[in-house]
């Protein structure tokens, strides 16, 4: 990565690949960055990994200011730092995997979620496998473990993503557009469509995101698959230590042996993976998100046209 100075700066314009760019200026007044923040102290969040079945050790560290988020695989003979920028990410089925310099890292969305809805800009990532932690499927460790730990103000600005003209990526069967925001930072509607003949159906969430509300109403929320897709999974010898407990698994009358947390779990945590995967950008985002179905894919699609076409108020650009 290199950096280049500057107050406000705009990106270049253009028709992205498979999306469109639609010109057309905010009016909207935007506040003065806020300051960086990185954690109080250490935490720790461990678990099995739902992909390898393997126990994993997580430690969150502070770091410097500019340092931004970076993984840490203290399993390998010599560490290696993967930084948490969509530039290293790699495509890889249901989750978003990282890899710098030969070293990969998986099922980062989750974390990213709670450290970007938390506001902690800069922090270490130490982890002993390939793999995050499931967990319960949700951010809802991380965000107990930052808490406990605490969050601390750093000297320097938090430079911001503003999007000032509308731009789309995806197809008609599923895309995501970012707007001009109406008021100060990100917010989104999602709309999930699973059809009807399924227990998961239709859901729609619509949701300014700040700490508080992504604590109360996104945290908690689990990932999911119908049960066709779990057993496949199975078949192919993944997921072998997730239960029904660990996640939310869709029979056609519901969750099997489980309980939503909210009667829209699904669409939350959509909205929670939306977030983890903007936050490789590196910014505070300022902008109203709408996404019909999209994934990892293309949330990292859109993210990169910003970083390309969006203005970055702050006193430092990231570029790859």
């Amino acid at each position: 990565m290199r950096f280049e100075e500057l107050n406000s700066t705009r990106g270049r314009h253009g028709s992205p690949a498979n999306g469109k760019s639609v010109r057309g200026k905010s009016a909207f007044h935007l506040m003065p960055p806020r300051n960086q923040q990185t954690l109080a102290h250490p935490a720790l969040v461990t678990g099995a990994g739902y992909w390898s079945g393997r126990d994993v050790r997580v430690e969150l560290h502070p770091a410097p200011i500019d340092s931004g988020v970076t993984f840490i695989r203290t399993d390998l003979a010599k560490p290696a730092r993967i930084p948490a920028h969509v530039s290293h990410r790699i495509e890889t089925p249901r989750r978003t995997v990282l890899k710098h310099q030969g070293a990969t890292v998986e099922m980062v969305e989750h974390v990213m979620a709670a450290l970007a809805a938390l506001r902690v800009d800069n922090c270490e990532i130490r982890v002993d496998q390939p793999e995050l932690p499931g967990c319960d499927g949700s951010s809802l460790a991380y965000v107990e473990a930052i808490d406990a730990a605490g969050i601390a103000k750093q000297a320097a600005a938090k430079a911001q993503l503003v999007v000032r003209e509308v731009v789309r990526v995806g197809d008609d069967n599923a895309w995501i557009e970012a707007s001009p925001p109406s008021h100060q930072g990100l917010s989104f509607k999602y709309h999930l469509d699973y059809g009807q003949d399924n227990a998961i159906g239709r859901q729609t969430l619509s949701l300014d995101v700040t700490p508080d509300v992504f604590r109360q109403e996104l945290a908690s929320s689990r990932t999911f698959l119908l049960k066709s897709e779990a057993d496949w999974l199975r078949s192919q010898g993944l997921a072998s230590k997730a239960t029904v407990k660990d996640l939310l698994i869709f029979g056609d009358e519901g969750p099997i042996d489980n309980e939503l947390r909210f009667p829209d779990e699904c669409v939350r945590h959509k909205a929670l993976d939306l977030i983890g995967d903007l936050a490789l950008g590196g910014y505070d985002l300022v902008g109203h998100f709408v996404a019909h179905k999209t994934g990892h894919r293309l949330n990292a699609e859109l993210l990169r046209v910003l970083l390309q076409e969006g203005e970055v108020v702050g006193h430092r650009r990231r570029t790859a």
